[in-house]
């Protein structure tokens, strides 16, 4: 199973970057090979919001929609997300923001596996590299959204 963990230090806001992760509606304007996005539900639960979500990738010759539980946790500014259905065997990831001097640091951890062989194994040939134009398309809107702050992202 394919897993990705990285920490990046942006030079935002920890609230900034919470909010534009959080918007899961808007992936498919920056996000890459994510077609389409639909918010089935969302319920708030007090001290955090859970939201049911469908994204659509499409992928080479792969289109596919798959459904996730989406956990806000804005207090602790934290996202975690688990599968409810479509391609996967299993799929994970979460998302944790926090202050830091000059911006903020943000860890992201995905896991996942598809049910379809070909698939897993087109990703898996490309999974390190898709996971870091991923993280860096969350940057660019960043910039995007927020401003550039006159020099490249923090690493």
């Amino acid at each position: 199973m394919p897993t990705h963990s990285e920490t990046r230090r942006l030079p935002y806001s920890a609230d900034q970057i919470y909010a534009l992760v959080a918007d899961v509606a808007r992936y498919p304007e920056f996000l890459p090979w994510c077609a389409a996005a639909r918010i089935r539900e969302v319920t708030d639960k007090g001290d955090h919001t859970v939201m049911e979500a469908d994204l659509v990738i499409s992928f080479k010759v792969f289109r596919e929609r798959f459904g996730s539980r989406v956990v806000l946790w804005p207090g602790a500014r934290r996202i975690e997300t688990a599968y409810l259905d479509g391609p996967f065997r299993h799929m994970e990831s979460r998302w944790e923001v926090r202050e830091a001097e000059g911006g903020c640091e943000v860890d992201f951890h995905v896991d996942f596996e598809f049910r379809n062989a070909i698939l897993q194994s087109v990703i898996g040939v490309v999974f390190n590299d898709a996971m870091q134009r991923i993280v860096r398309a969350f940057e660019r809107r960043a910039a995007e959204l927020y401003g550039s702050p006159g020099a490249s992202p923090m690493r």
